[in-house]
């Protein structure tokens, strides 16, 4: 039993707690690895009941689909940041996309762009003074809670307790429902192949000592972790980082030596991992979680030397503009804080912005094109690149002109697309390719 100063707390049931919410309201979810499973699971229970309710959310995990038939009319996700639990729904009429950086998403609540009827959250167990931690995933979770008129928290002692700003007191929370569930992992060690080994490698070769790095989503960037063993005092102020980066601090290649602001620590907005992770960040002094408004200010990100972004795309074409959040009119993932930090990277003196992508999809299709596939969006502009890496080599684009980037990036497609590029380079500059300007 969890007492607060020598009271016990009062917890109710998943379903009870949901039930202030009305038709029409719009509800924040926690999201990523700190997604209330549960209280979702309660909620939608209610779908026969409940008309128009929205909900509010950057990336969810767990095995729950928004886009069930069965809730048409009754959920509608609007996502700030759209995850595979949550694309179908946003790819036919049960959802939608709002297109915003990261760095500005907390000003959606603040400002009531979005205002929050309530808040569905995933928190630990308050300490003594009673607080909880948001754990896994400060990010714009922060700002909901402050500004959603309820808000509802799922209790569970495996959601660690992480240092920085991401602290909430039980007398802000009006509903408690205690859960002891593991929270949701993700290994991105577990499906790197050799086309990623060889990114990750090459961009190794461009990350300097003493440089602060971002790493985003994804293999690529657990793949890059894995060659800077021979580095010296790197330091990490990222949207968020994942178990790669633990051999590097316990190894002290990552001390945070060089870093301007927030010295010795790591900095994030939130975390996505496996339980090695979440065990490791839990009361860890040296991490800490942060409001993604502050973690993704290209201010406060270009304060730290040599500050190097590590982004992947879905495609880039000749002229540099880079796709990262859709195939074609198919919204795949959303803007994050790709550009927060391509441009604070940018600002950074000796910072690099680096987009690191395989030549090819999946599929077999080039992912350097002429032109982006109709409807695509673009993340990163021509006008903000620098450097691109694939498996086939590295090149930095800032203060080439359209036609010698044209170049260079069709020397790093796969050999089986560079015959179509270069017909297409041919078109645009009534030139034939040779491989060099």
């Amino acid at each position: 039993m969890l007492t607060y100063k020598k009271k016990a707390l009062k917890f109710v049931s998943a379903e009870e707690a949901v039930s202030v919410i009305k038709s029409g309201d719009r509800v924040f979810i926690h999201g990523s690895a700190a997604t209330p499973l549960n209280l979702l699971r309660a909620l939608f229970k209610r779908h026969q009941e409940l008309q128009n309710v929205e909900l509010v959310s950057i990336s969810t995990l767990g095995d729950l689909d928004f886009g069930k038939p069965e809730y048409k009319g009754s959920f509608y996700i609007n996502s700030l940041f759209v995850s595979a639990n949550t694309r179908g729904a946003v790819n036919n009429s049960q959802g939608e996309y709002v297109p915003v950086f990261m760095s500005e998403i907390s000003r959606l609540f603040r400002e009531n762009y979005l205002p929050l009827n309530v808040a569905l959250i995933h928190v630990s167990p308050p300490d003594a003074h009673g607080f909880c931690s948001l754990g896994t995933s400060v990010d714009i979770a922060r700002s909901a809670t402050e500004c959603a008129e309820k808000v509802i928290a799922q209790v569970n002692p495996n959601m660690p307790r992480v240092h920085g700003s991401g602290f909430i007191h039980i007398s802000n929370i009006d509903a408690m429902v205690w859960t002891e569930d593991p929270l949701p992992e993700v290994d991105y060690s577990k499906s790197a192949g050799p086309d990623a080994e060889e990114i990750g490698r090459r961009v190794s070769e461009l990350v300097e000592d003493g440089a602060t790095l971002q790493l985003g989503i994804g293999t690529i960037p657990d793949q890059v972790l894995k060659n800077l063993h021979h580095h010296k005092d790197l330091g990490i102020h990222s949207e968020m980082f994942s178990d790669g980066v633990i051999p590097l601090v316990e190894s002290g290649v990552i001390n945070n030596k060089k870093k301007k602001l927030h010295h010795g620590k790591l900095i994030t907005g939130f975390l996505i991992g496996t339980k090695k992770l979440y065990d490791f960040v839990n009361d860890n002094p040296i991490v800490n979680a942060l409001d993604i408004s502050y973690v993704n200010d290209a201010s406060i990100i270009r304060q730290n030397p040599k500050a190097t972004s590590i982004n992947s795309a879905i495609e880039i074409d000749l002229t540099g503009q880079v796709c990262a959040d859709s195939i074609g009119m198919y919204q795949y993932s959303g803007i994050g804080g790709q550009m927060d930090f391509i441009r604070g990277a940018a600002l950074s003196e000796g910072g690099k912005p680096i987009i690191a992508l395989p030549s090819t999809t999946n599929k077999g299709f080039s992912r350097i094109v002429a032109n982006l596939k109709p409807g695509a969006g673009v993340v990163t502009t021509r006008g903000h690149i620098h450097w691109v890496v694939t498996e086939y080599g590295a090149v930095n684009l800032f203060g080439k002109n359209i036609e010698q980037r044209a170049a260079e990036l069709i020397k790093l497609a796969h050999p089986n697309h560079r015959e179509e590029l270069e017909k297409a380079y041919y078109a645009r500059f009534k030139k034939p390719f040779f491989g060099k300007m």
